[in-house]
């Protein structure tokens, strides 16, 4: 049997590690045999970076947290706590923003968790979501009664078919999902 030599499966693997290896130092991006072992190093690298990068992203957001804390007499640790007690759901990338943008939200935010703290209760906030969400429904349906049928799209007209509870809406066309809802 003769044999396979692989040219040009050879020669575009050499070319894609010596692209990968270019730019670097001396002969690491000339010669194959250490272009190879450096760009395998270089990916485990970028590997194990891509997930410290995190972690000291998170470091820094919680240092100027901390910072801002600070400035407003109360450490992060109970910072944090009384958010979580207060029912705040705001990540730390968003906190560390607050703090340097704006520092009179960041402060309220420092109140609610000191009266979170305290045991103090915010009762407003759910009532007023009730109410929000009571208002946002009867919108949608006065919305729904003002939208032309004709002119929505068929995987609209589904979705309202659905929402309405037409037996078979998967399987109509435009014409018979209009029929349907009128």
């Amino acid at each position: 049997m003769a044999r396979v030599k692989g040219s040009n499966i050879h020669k575009n693997r050499r070319k894609k590690v010596l692209k990968l290896a270019k730019g670097y130092f001396g002969s690491k991006h000339k010669l194959y045999k250490t272009a190879k072992e450096q760009v395998m190093h270089s990916l485990k690298y970028a590997y194990r970076d891509r997930k410290q990068n995190k972690r000291e992203m998170r470091k820094l957001w919680i240092t100027r947290i901390n910072a801002a804390c600070r400035m407003n007499d109360i450490s992060y640790s109970k910072f944090i706590s009384g958010l979580n007690k207060a029912g705040v759901s705001i990540n730390r990338k968003m906190l560390s923003e607050i703090a340097i943008d704006d520092a009179k939200a960041f402060t309220n935010l420092v109140n609610i968790a000191k009266d979170a703290l305290e045991g103090k209760v915010v009762k407003t906030t759910k009532t007023e979501t009730k109410k929000e969400t009571k208002t946002e429904a009867s919108e949608t349906t006065k919305k729904e009664e003002k939208v032309d049928l004709s002119k929505l799209t068929v995987a609209e007209l589904k979705k309202l078919a659905k929402d309405k509870n037409i037996a078979g809406y998967t399987t109509m066309k435009k014409d018979e999902l209009l029929n349907a809802l009128k």
